[in-house]
């Protein structure tokens, strides 16, 4: 459909919309963890999303139980949110992906983060970076990763990460998306130029910066030759879910689609009853209001 800018500097990319659960790995109750994602499928959402902190002892290694979930789930995508790179070598983490995706029928996407908490990364064996390395590191692991899915060179010749004659796939068995979750002015470039979505936490970022960041990676989009609507926008959100927030909710994402152009949305998943609320009550509304407004 292409984006729609107004006059006020509002945007909507005008992507269909989806709805996620953000679920915290905990390992204390692991098949509570578990049931919290099939919950989150029976709710009617479309993503269910973990983050991946390896240096956590509280958690799930996410890998292992994004593929446990799998095979309890039938419909809904799966993506760690985000992967931590500097611990997952990006040509293990693609075949990964692929292996997921094939075995799920296409119902995984991929969250990279380039890293975080170094001094925990060391502690695992992991290297230090620099912002600035943690860029060129970033886009390195997206050329391996997309080496090994056919999607780009065969030969990847980095200072952190290389692909040098090795064998391409499995192939996945759709395109998955690769999702940045991105902050500053390098990364958000890099999420224009090379990614497929755009995935902050919207609690750290004021609505300036929303906009800030989306210009930048539309400008980098453009300069790259892809229409801003490629990278699609994935915003996380926190707050409490009960069927008295349901107006604020609405108000709120319905905002977020029509105004910053994000799309997707992935909201604290830890409770059941939440979950419910979400799929029931939150995004059919959202749906219908943004639906209306795009005519």
């Amino acid at each position: 459909m292409g984006a729609r800018t107004n006059l006020e500097g509002n945007v909507d990319y005008r992507n269909e919309l989806k709805f996620g659960s953000f679920i915290t790995p905990a390992n204390q109750d692991p098949q509570q963890t578990v049931e919290l994602a099939v919950e989150s499928e029976r709710a009617g959402l479309d993503l269910v999303t973990f983050q991946d902190h390896p240096y956590q002892p509280r958690f799930l290694d996410t890998w292992t139980l994004l593929s446990y979930v799998a095979a309890r789930t039938e419909r809904v995508s799966l993506t760690p949110n985000v992967a931590n790179l500097p611990l997952r070598p990006p040509a293990v983490l693609a075949r990964s992906a692929a292996s997921l995706d094939l075995l799920t029928g296409g119902r995984v996407e991929l969250g990279l983060g380039a890293g975080a908490f170094w001094d925990a990364i060391v502690s695992l064996g992991g290297r230090r970076l620099t912002p600035g390395q943690a860029v060129q590191a970033t886009r390195e692991a997206i050329g391996v990763i997309h080496s090994a899915w056919g999607r780009g060179p065969a030969r990847v010749d980095g200072e952190f990460y290389s692909a040098r004659g090795a064998k391409r796939g499995p192939q996945p068995a759709h395109d998955i998306g690769i999702w940045i979750g991105a902050y500053k002015a390098r990364m958000l470039e890099l999420t224009g130029t090379l990614a497929d979505g755009w995935l902050p936490s919207i609690g750290r970022m004021s609505a300036e910066e929303i906009t800030d960041a989306n210009a930048r990676i539309d400008d980098a989009a453009a300069a790259a030759g892809r229409q801003p609507e490629d990278v699609v926008r994935i915003a996380n959100l926190t707050g409490p879910l009960t069927p008295q927030t349901v107006p604020q909710w609405v108000d709120r994402l319905t905002a977020l689609a029509l105004t910053q152009g994000f799309s997707t949305f992935v909201l604290d998943g830890d409770e059941a009853a939440g979950l419910q609320v979400v799929g029931q009550e939150i995004a059919p509304a959202v749906r219908e209001a943004v639906a209306a407004e795009r005519g």
